[in-house]
């Protein structure tokens, strides 16, 4: 029996199975949309509950990821139409997101969280619309015609968004970068 049959039938460890197999992923991808790890958790509970509430109108049981992302899409669409986070600045918490490798030697893992921080600063910068399809189609390797799926977008709309990302994200990027270095030239002191 697939698990959305189990769901169906409202078996407790169908549930247990489908936060255990599913979980992650919808906080990474909530998190990178909404910015705030709590309110990414808070999402991802939403999604769970109108999965489970609605889980007879998946039409398709092998499309159960497709069908989560889009909820779990819509539910940090509700929010961000709710608040405005644009006011809001948070830093990028690497322990709550990416997985320690301790075979790094510390300054190996310093630069790699330091490039981490400023990609995920950058992508912040970007227009929801554009973090959108930057996290679909980088961090859950959604294929262009997936993410038109989740999103109900023409594929050629999610082409441009995705042209226009990388672009917007390049310029972030470069940004922080020409501000590093004209704080260096003028703060650094010279040594003797």
């Amino acid at each position: 029996m697939q698990l959305a049959d189990r769901l169906i039938d409202k078996q407790e460890d169908a549930i247990m199975e489908l936060i255990d197999i599913y979980g992650n992923y919808l906080i990474r991808t909530a998190y990178l949309l909404v910015k705030d790890y709590q309110t990414a958790e808070e999402v991802v509970q939403d999604t769970f509950v109108i999965a489970i509430g609605k889980i007879s109108q998946l039409q398709d049981p092998t499309k159960l990821k497709s069908w989560l992302t889009s909820i779990v899409m819509n539910c940090c669409r509700s929010r961000m139409r709710k608040w405005s986070w644009k006011n809001i600045l948070l830093s990028f918490d690497n322990d709550q997101i990416l997985e320690e490798d301790s075979s790094q030697s510390a300054e190996t893992e310093l630069m790699e969280a330091i490039r981490n921080e400023s990609l995920s600063e950058a992508i912040q910068e970007l227009d929801y619309k554009y973090r959108e399809v930057i996290t679909l189609y980088y961090f859950n390797e959604m294929k262009i015609s997936e993410i038109s799926e989740v999103i109900k977008e023409k594929e050629s709309t999610i082409k441009s968004r995705l042209k226009r990302a990388r672009l917007n994200l390049k310029n972030n990027l470069m940004k922080g970068e020409e501000l590093h270095e004209e704080y260096e030239k003028r703060y650094k002191k010279p040594t003797r």
